[in-house]
């Protein structure tokens, strides 16, 4: 599919050596975008996908390794990036962990790195791209969201999952509301089951995940010059889905 020109732009998406990550950023490199792949653990992967997005037509790339919930690592890997690569035009909040368990079973620590990864790393990330997009007066933030969060979808199972996405997509309408001025879009995008989900209900919308394809083209759109007033907004991939049926 064919993508915006992307070729004087710099993208980083977080969490990008495997999974939705790595399928966004690789969209990135197609569009000759200079691609940052981030990985907290992932050495290798990030690697191979940094050479891969080279050869997809990535006019450079390289790997950065963070922690999205810690301020300073967060700082130190946007330093590296703007050393390499100039600065972060597009980012991708994508990172964020997924606990599906009954809220009482989880761990203090497993609940507490669900909410971590989702909503503070998507802040502190955001929140360090920003000074740098308002003085160039450009930017591009896509955060990752969950279909139906802004309904209030809840469950005893995957709880602090289900609070996380839901302050994702208010702090990205809250995002765009301060950034209008500033030539700046701020965006959600929200997938319900994909296809490398880790679980499968028995019917799907369309009898089928999301593909990978299907989350690319809402960023497309989102970073398309002609979407430039096209802000705050969410757009869900879920093939229809409504929770209120289940």
């Amino acid at each position: 599919m064919k993508g915006p020109d992307l070729s004087e732009r710099t993208v980083l998406v977080t969490g990008s050596a495997k999974g939705v990550g790595r399928e966004l950023l690789l969209a990135t490199a197609d569009c000759g975008a200079k691609t940052a792949v981030h990985y907290h653990t992932s050495a290798d992967a990030a690697r191979e996908v940094a050479a891969e997005a080279e050869s997809r037509g990535a006019s450079e790339s390289m790997t950065i390794q963070g922690d999205v919930t810690d301020p300073d690592s967060v700082d130190g890997l946007f330093a590296a990036v703007e050393s390499e690569l100039g600065s972060v035009d597009v980012l991708v909040n994508n990172v964020g962990d997924f606990a599906p368990a009954h809220w009482a079973d989880l761990e203090f620590e497993t609940w507490n790195r669900v909410l971590e990864t989702n909503f503070n790393g998507t802040y502190l990330c955001s929140k360090r791209a920003l000074p740098t997009m308002r003085e160039n007066g450009y930017g591009r933030i896509v955060n990752i969201g969950y279909a139906s969060s802004e309904q209030g979808l809840v469950s005893p199972t995957n709880f602090p999952y289900f609070v996380a996405k839901a302050g994702v997509l208010m702090f990205t309408r809250m995002l765009a509301a301060d950034t209008q001025d500033d030539g700046i879009t701020v965006n959600a995008i929200s997938p319900y089951v994909v296809e490398n989900s880790d679980e499968f209900p028995d019917e799907l919308p369309r009898g089928r995940p999301a593909s990978f394809d299907d989350l690319v083209q809402p960023l497309y759109f989102f970073l398309d010059p002609a979407t430039e007033y096209v802000s705050g907004e969410n757009i869900e991939v879920d093939g229809g889905w409504l929770p209120e049926t289940v």
